[in-house]
Order: C-alpha cells, then structure tokens, then sequence
C-alpha cells in the first residue's frame, strides 16, 4: 500500500527531533516515556517500526559530553587546582544530566533524518 505523504507539509527534522514530534505530521508525540520510541504516531497514525536510530545517538553524546567536561574538568584543574571532591561535586551531576538532556534531543534528530532519507537496514544486492 502506497501512502500519499502529500496530505502533510515537510516538516524540518531538525526542529521537529529537537521537539520529539511526529518526523511526518510534526505534532505527535515521537516518544513514550523518556527515550522509548511509540509504537505510531497518536496524530496521523504513522508506524514507527522504521525506526531504529541504534547507537548513534550515544557516539554523539559521548563526544560532546565528553568534550565539555573533560575539557572544562582540565581547565578547571589547571587554572583552579580544587581539591577532589570538587571535581566529583561538579562534574558527575554535570555529565549526568547533560547525558540525558542531550540523549532524547539527537535520537529523535535521528529518526527524523531516518524517516525523511527514507534509510533502511543495510541490504545485499544478490541479483
């Protein structure tokens, strides 16, 4: 069965992932829960079995919150010198909840961008 995805405007993935809406209609719900994909779309009944963004949301994650608070746990340690426990104060809450904030954001960046290129499974071409 074919759909005629004429019946809704484009939505800009990037927005409507950052959002956690619809990658189709923009305006329901992406996600059940925290990070838990739905099964399909409460507003125009779209499937969400396409998507699979696996861990690519995570390698980002790394990287960034990574990057954040290692590089300011080194700046802080050069320029500062705080005892330890400063550093366990401040930067594992840090690292935590830039963690989540960030997880749901790029997975649903990522199915977005799954369901507007249309990206499918890896498939062997034996013909």
């Amino acid at each position: 069965m074919t759909e005629d995805s004429a019946h809704y405007p484009p939505v800009d993935p990037v927005s409507s992932g950052l959002k956690g809406r619809c990658p189709r209609c923009g305006q329901g719900n992406l996600f059940d829960g925290f990070i838990k994909v739905k099964p399909a779309c409460s507003n125009c009944a779209l499937d969400y079995g396409f998507a699979d963004s696996g861990d690519g949301p995570v390698v980002f994650v790394i990287l960034i919150v990574g990057f954040l608070v290692v590089g300011s746990a080194l700046w802080m340690e050069v320029n500062v010198n705080p005892p330890l426990w400063v550093h366990f104060i401040l930067w594992i809450p840090l690292a935590t909840i830039l963690t989540l904030g960030i997880m749901r954001m790029l997975k649903g960046v990522l199915i977005n961008l799954q369901f507007r290129n249309n990206a499918r499974s890896g498939e062997i071409d034996r013909g």
